[in-house]
């Protein structure tokens, strides 16, 4: 990495530094010592709780002891996508980056910027010993981007600040003051495979190419989701000619838009040359409907080689369940000041076909409590009605807006006063810890802002490199003035 040229130098060498430690969600073990390390090296007071998240403490610089304890919190881990072709193993292999143009990337695989980089602030903050600050308290919680179980497994009195910025968000010149709640969804088919009927002859259909991006944040911008796609095909052929289902596999993390994915089907001999026009029509449809958001779809089918297929009965049932059950917007949010944000929705995360069983991933988010749960009930019905075994995980809460926050109103002035023009104070459609912080610290003050990110949970991810160092100015400047 060419850091001369990436402001503040302090953090992008932060950054660099963290993005050679592999941190894969649900295996953050060589982050959580990295940073438990780094703490120990500059004499602070480093620990770690039984879950795996890490707090470095930080006294004030002199003349600040009297203000109030500051919490500055990001999560180590990263959601680990790559190109489908490039050999890259995330549990050992360090993040290759590079600068193109006022953007960050990285070769093929996510950035890890989502929330590498606010990982990287706090640590610069830590390290430097030129920056006035009251007492700190720098948290780094493992697991977010898989169901925040770093956050969840934290108990009361971890932390002890009255206040908490979160380094987490993706839109800088916004402040975010609440988010929405999640839940998942796990629907398994089981079943013993049998032999394809006589006569029968193998297709196999794949797509890639598409944007993906973040399941919450990107919901409402018209991208290709690859189950649904391939989904509606394989429905389409079933009600036409009928088939026999080998495989069907698509997307991977339950928090990102699937980008691509593959199936194998069995169709009798006659019919074969009516599916491969039906598959030439449904592509053109489909490249029409998405031509304003998806430049680089690929489809491809071929014939394939006879396989076991699963049994009629399910593989009927399974095609149907997948393109009966709810992908994308249900609800944006009924107030006027908010009417632009997506209030409900659900993503048709992944789907495996393994040798006796399929499961299918869902992911569930709301604003609105009570709309996430009727949402879940709407996406677990579907599968019950097709036959499958559902579990559903009890997610995590919504973080309700504040309106007496001080933090908010010193965020707000600070930014006003550097920039010269206000901030947009918002919701987002994203899960954040702040919901998870919020019933165990009831009074906890909490804001939460970032650089601006684009492309996150997949492997287009880019950080804006100037936004870096305006997010840096105004933390600095909050953290002079709380």
């Amino acid at each position: 990495m060419n850091t001369p040229e990436l402001r503040p130098a302090c953090v992008f060498d932060m950054f660099a530094r963290i993005n050679q430690v592999p941190r894969p969600s649900k295996h953050e073990e060589q982050m959580i010592s990295f940073l438990k390390s780094f703490g120990e090296e500059l004499g602070m007071e480093t620990k770690v709780d039984e879950t795996g998240n890490v707090l470095i403490r930080k006294p004030a610089t002199p003349g600040y002891e009297q203000k109030p304890t500051l919490i500055l919190q990001s999560h180590m881990d990263m959601v680990c996508e790559k190109l489908p072709d490039l050999d890259f193993n995330f549990q050992t292999d360090a993040i290759q980056t590079y600068v193109d143009g006022e953007w960050l990337k990285a070769k093929g695989t996510t950035l890890g910027a989502d929330d590498g980089i606010g990982c990287a602030i706090e640590m610069a903050i830590l390290a430097s010993t030129d920056i006035e600050h009251g007492p700190l308290e720098c948290v780094f919680t493992r697991d977010e981007e898989t169901g925040l179980t770093g956050a969840e497994g934290m108990k009361a009195g971890f932390m002890t600040g009255d206040m908490l910025i979160n380094l987490d968000s993706e839109d800088e010149g916004q402040i975010f003051v609440s988010c929405a709640g999640g839940r998942n969804t796990t629907a398994t088919f089981r079943y013993q495979r049998e032999e394809a009927k006589a006569a029968s002859f193998f297709l196999k259909i794949s797509l890639q190419g598409a944007v993906g991006g973040h399941s919450g944040d990107d919901i409402n911008k018209k991208r290709l989701n690859a189950v649904k796609t391939l989904s509606r095909f394989l429905y389409m052929v079933q009600e036409r000619c009928g088939l026999q289902l080998a495989q069907f596999n698509a997307g991977k993390l339950h928090n990102a838009i699937p980008r691509d994915g593959v199936a194998v089907f069995a169709v009798p001999a006659a019919e074969k040359e009516q599916v491969k026009a039906m598959w030439n029509i449904f592509v053109s449809n489909i490249e029409e409907e998405y031509h304003v958001t998806e430049k680089n779809l690929q489809f491809s089918m071929e014939s394939t080689s006879a396989e076991p297929v699963l049994p009629q009965s399910v593989s009927v049932k399974l095609i149907q369940a997948m393109q009966a059950v709810d992908n994308g917007v249900f609800a944006m949010c009924q107030d006027e000041e908010i009417a632009w944000l997506v209030e409900t929705s659900n993503n048709v995360a992944s789907i495996v076909t393994g040798p006796t069983e399929a499961v299918v991933l869902c992911s569930e988010r709301s604003n609105v409590m009570s709309a996430l749960d009727n949402q879940a009930a709407t996406v677990k019905a579907a599968f019950q009605l097709a036959g499958a075994e559902v579990v559903q995980g009890d997610g995590y809460p919504a973080w309700k807006m504040r309106a007496d926050s001080k933090l908010t109103a010193l965020a707000v002035e600070t930014y006003k006063e550097l920039f010269g023009k206000n901030p947009q104070v918002l919701g987002i459609h994203a899960g954040l810890e702040c919901g998870l912080f919020s019933e165990k610290y009831p009074n906890l003050d909490m804001v939460s802002f970032g650089p601006t990110l684009r492309g996150v949970h997949s492997p287009d991810e880019r950080l804006y490199i100037p936004t870096v160092e305006m997010v840096w100015r105004h933390l600095l400047e909050i953290l002079k003035r709380v």
